[in-house]
Formats: C-alpha cells, sequence, structure tokens
C-alpha cells in the first residue's frame, strides 16, 4: 500500500505528512507543487483534486484526502502495527489526542498564516494572527509543562501520537512569523524530543538535533529555528 503526495517544500503541513512518513518508513510518492509563486494549487488539474485549493493532497489507492490531520490518521492506521501514533484502543488517551489535532489548526491559522505573509507576502491580519498565536503558544507551553510534571514529554501521554507530529511544524517554524519560543522552556523541551525521534528529518527552517541548543540552555549550535 502506498500513497502519493502532492508536495510543497516550505508548507509546515506537507512536512507532517513527510516527517510521519519517514518516522514509520514509509515509501511514497511526490508530486511537486508550484505553491509560490504558481499559484498551481488553485489551478487545474489541482482544484479537480482539491477543489478547497489547498495543500498537501494525499492520493491513495482509493481515495483523495485533502485535510492535513486526515492524512496523519490514515498514515497511523495503515502503517503503525503498535497502535501508539494513533492509540484507537486507548479510549481515554484518544479524545486527547483528537483535542489536539484540532488545536493544530490553531496553529496554522496564527502561526501559519502570519509566517505566509512575512515570508510570501500572503495577504494576512498580522496583528490578530501574531495575537492569536503567541495565545496559542502559551497554551502549548502550559499544556507541556503539567505533561512535565506527570513525568510526560508527549502532547496525549507516554509516548509520541499524530497530535506531536500536527502541532510541531509550525511551532518550530514561529521565528519564520516573528515569534520566537526560546521563551517557552517546556516547548523548547517538546521541540528536542520530536528532533530525537528515530527517522527525523528536516524541512528548510527546521534543523538537525545537532545544530540546536538544548532545552536545558546549554549550546549544541547557535542555530535558531529560522532561515538563513
Amino acid at each position: 500500500m502506498t500513497f502519493t503526495l502532492y508536495n510543497y517544500v516550505l508548507s509546515g503541513n506537507c512536512y507532517k505528512i513527510r516527517l510521519l512518513a519517514a518516522l514509520l518508513d514509509v515509501q511514497y510518492g511526490t508530486v511537486a507543487v508550484n505553491f509560490h509563486p504558481g499559484g498551481e494549487h488553485r489551478q487545474e488539474p489541482l482544484l479537480r483534486l482539491n477543489p478547497a485549493g489547498t495543500l498537501p493532497i494525499m492520493v491513495t489507492s482509493d481515495q483523495t484526502l485533502t485535510e492535513t490531520q486526515a492524512m496523519l490518521v490514515w498514515l497511523a492506521q495503515h502503517y503503525d502495527d503498535s497502535n501508539s501514533w494513533w492509540p484507537i484502543h486507548d479510549l481515554d488517551t484518544l479524545p486527547t489526542v483528537i483535542q489536539w489535532l484540532g488545536f493544530a489548526n490553531r496553529l496554522t491559522s496564527s502561526i501559519g498564516a502570519l509566517r505566509q505573509h512575512t515570508l510570501l507576502n500572503k495577504p494576512a491580519d498580522a496583528s490578530t494572527t501574531r495575537a492569536a498565536g503567541i495565545a496559542a503558544l502559551r497554551e502549548l507551553e502550559c499544556r507541556l509543562a503539567e505533561q512535565s510534571i506527570r513525568g510526560e514529554q508527549w502532547l496525549a501521554g507516554k509516548s509520541p501520537t499524530v497530535a506531536d507530529i500536527a502541532c510541531f511544524p509550525y511551532t518550530a517554524l514561529s521565528p519564520d512569523a516573528g515569534i520566537e519560543n526560546d521563551d517557552y522552556p517546556a516547548i523548547r523541551s517538546w521541540l528536542h524530543s520530536v528532533r530525537s525521534l528515530d527517522g527525523f528529518i528536516t524541512m528548510p527552517g527546521i534543523h538537525e538535533l545537532h545544530q540546536m541548543r538544548d532545552p536545558a540552555g546549554a549550546s549544541a549550535g547557535t542555530l535558531r529555528d529560522h532561515h538563513g
């Protein structure tokens, strides 16, 4: 079983799919989309695949998926025999995972939108999206701090789930939008944990673990999560 990903390398949402596929060691095909400046995602034939004109698009053997979170669930259901990434049988954990998948949409609509405005000059209410992005990071920090007190380093329990993958990219890319995350120690520790996963891959703006400062502040390099 395989799939084709319609992909834009600078998209945080497309990266979510590439990242989870790498962590699960899944092979798949890609179609590069000229998102900027070409706007290919809003033209035929891609509009036939996704009338909403958004990326990513996943085409499997029997369906086309156009919502990023649904693609993450599809990957976990089909390729994770342990049922840890999508804990379908854990009735206590699963609702929490679903809740943080919803939260990931808030990161996209705030930090993601502001990042596109900053880097690609896409229209956005910069003041409103910035305030929403900061509020989202504060909420994420509170959750991760609470998890740390419980001795858990992930959003929804003792092991990583699709919720962590959904929330990771735009949190790590927040400096691209002019919102630094250095002042959030629980977030920095969590970003470090995600980067430590076997099979972790990067995207432009998200560096390897060895290039980052560790969450305790000891220098493991001087690069931050931004382009340059």
